[in-house]
């Protein structure tokens, strides 16, 4: 019986063969689900969901809808036990693997392609991505900052420039994977603690008003605690990538 820990090591290895260019990441959260494995690549973004030997199906489909909102192509992971009817649990457009421990070797069979997901959208996908990293998405498209705007205002100004054609999608779908290709988990608690530092600092230049004057300096001076308490700290790291 094969348990989830198991299944991973030799997965990343057949994802290896299939796909040259290729960072995972674990464990991230979407929606009400947590993705157990997202695969990026130079242009699209895989969720894989592994069901083991000693799962039941019993939570599938609701990390079905939310795997739907966020990747561009989804695969279900299964031991043995699960190979026949798993095909019975998820839509037509996911890719299946199978995984099997047969005289102490791995052998894995993909059952079926994953397909493009027809569900995903840009302004979910989006919610994947750090202020900082949509930042960097801004500054390579000549954007305007559009400072002291939430997340969503500013992911949602960056599929407007997309519709009007200022950024070609695939141009942004590059971009975007390159965000996640680039992230750093030991340094993402320093790097917008700065960030939010820095914007601060712009808008203590620009207010006028003394009492929000000192309300924002007094945010500046927690960020700046903040900042000396992360330092040295180590965060959560990648776990593996291969280019």
């Amino acid at each position: 019986m094969l348990k989830d820990s198991d299944i991973r090591e030799p997965l990343f290895d057949h994802l290896d063969e299939i796909y040259a260019k290729n960072r995972i990441l674990e464990e991230l959260n979407i929606g009400r689900s947590r993705a157990d494995i997202v695969m990026v690549t130079e242009d699209a973004i895989y969720g894989i969901e592994i069901k083991s030997d000693a799962d039941t199906y019993a939570r599938l489909a609701g990390q079905v809808k939310d795997y739907d909102k966020y990747f561009d192509h989804n695969y279900v992971v299964v031991g043995s036990t699960h190979a026949l009817h798993v095909r019975e649990h998820v839509p037509e457009y996911w890719g299946v693997i199978s995984v099997e421990l047969i005289d102490d070797e791995f052998d894995i069979y993909e059952l079926r392609k994953p397909g493009l997901n027809p569900k995903v959208t840009w302004k979910n996908k989006l919610e994947l991505l750090w202020r900082p990293e949509l930042a960097a998405i801004q500054q390579l498209n000549n954007m305007p900052k559009y400072k002291d705007k939430s997340r969503a205002f500013v992911a949602g100004k960056i599929i407007e420039f997309m519709e009007k054609g200022k950024i070609e999608e695939d141009v942004l779908k590059r971009q975007f994977c390159d965000c996640l290709f680039e992230r750093d988990y030991t340094t993402i608690a320093d790097e917008l603690t700065e960030y939010r530092k820095s914007e601060l600092a712009k808008q203590l230049e620009t207010e006028t008003d003394p009492a929000k004057w000192v309300e924002l300096a007094a945010r500046r001076d927690e960020l700046r605690e903040q900042f000396k308490k992360n330092t040295g700290r180590k965060g959560r790291r990648r776990r593996r990538r291969r280019i």
